[in-house]
């Protein structure tokens, strides 16, 4: 019997769309993270009961945070993006934490810059706060080892493609380092990294999306928890890709997610289709609620998933939207400068 909400809301479903596509479906994905990263800290003393974490965040993150706070005793203050919706600011407020949201600003860059900068404030201010770092401390890592292990009991890692958004890099770098560690065959799990258009985590910050940016699958300034070498593929998708995978996605398997889950779902069917020997897993991070207006309610104006292809690039300089694909091979960071 799970202890807390948080455990529960942290425990994925594995679901089979198809005899190759498997969805590794969350509630919220964030809190595997931050609930492990919080007991590792409570544990090696970096941290006490009643400390305040402190860290910045465009939605998810924030309400992670804040549950594992919950579930510890600990304090929890957020600066949060202008993404930030009214049903996460109630929920933030009702179990304690604090929130300082942004000025709405339409660059995504200045809004992350602004952020970083509040921390740093804040931190002035107040030394004895924890700032969690997630995008650049590895201590996110840990909490995905035990969903490697669920995916490596119900698939195997013989033939195993993970399919999913790079954003801060410790979901799907974490789950290819655990996958890929300790067992025959593991060494023969792939990783497909989704990114948006306008990222500069591997090189797409020349090239902008007319709609918005998928939130939290991309950055406008560097991560340090993004281990590019642990990559084989990228795909660049758009905005209305990404609405068309997810009302597929819906429609097509009742799976109710976000639009980071559409790109996914997208990429992972293209991986499906080009490699018929393979089990293509994809990480589903979120539901689907906070896109009803944006994403669902425009349902009749996706295109048909059937005639959406990515455009095979070399090299960063090539990428066009809507959908691009470039094999990575698992580079150092240095090759996401772009290419000219």
């Amino acid at each position: 019997m799970d202890q807390h909400i948080a455990e529960s809301i942290g425990r994925p479903d594995l679901i089979r769309l198809d005899d190759r596509l498997v969805c590794l479906r969350f509630e919220t994905m964030k809190v595997v993270s931050a609930l492990a990263a919080v007991r590792h800290l409570l544990d090696t003393g970096a941290v006490r009961h009643g400390d305040t974490l402190l860290d910045s965040s465009s939605g998810i993150y924030a309400y992670a945070l804040a549950l594992a706070c919950h579930r510890h005793g600990m304090r929890c203050h957020i600066v949060g993006s202008t993404t930030v919706d009214h049903t996460l600011r109630t929920q933030l407020a009702v179990l304690g934490a604090t929130l300082e949201q942004m000025e709405p600003c339409s660059d995504l860059k200045l809004d992350q810059k602004r952020r970083v900068e509040r921390i740093h404030e804040i931190l002035a201010e107040h030394p004895e706060y924890h700032w969690m770092r997630q995008y650049h401390d590895d201590v996110h890592y840990l909490g995905y080892r035990a969903i490697a292990d669920r995916i490596r009991e119900a698939t195997g890692t013989d033939g195993l493609t993970v399919v999913g958004g790079v954003g801060s890099g410790a979901s799907t770098g974490a789950l290819a380092r655990y996958l890929r560690a300790g067992s025959a065959g593991s060494a023969d799990v792939e990783l497909v990294g989704v990114q948006p258009y306008g990222s500069v985590t591997f090189g797409a910050e020349h090239v902008s999306d007319p709609e918005i940016i998928i939130a939290g699958i991309g950055s406008s300034i560097p991560f340090g928890n993004v281990s590019h070498e642990l990559y084989d593929t990228l795909h660049w998708i758009s905005f209305d890709a990404a609405l068309a995978g997810s009302v597929d996605l819906l429609r097509r398997h009742a799976v109710f997610a976000g639009l980071s889950t559409g790109a996914g779902y997208l990429a992972a069917r293209h991986e499906r289709d080009r490699s018929p020997e393979r089990t293509i897993l994809f990480i589903a991070a979120d539901t689907g609620h906070r896109y009803v207006d944006t994403v669902y309610a425009r349902h009749r104006e996706a295109a048909r998933i059937e005639d959406l292809a990515p455009r095979e690039v070399p090299d960063q300089s090539r990428l066009a939207l809507p959908w691009s694909r470039m094999r990575w091979n698992r580079a150092p960071a240095a090759a996401a400068v772009l290419s000219s």
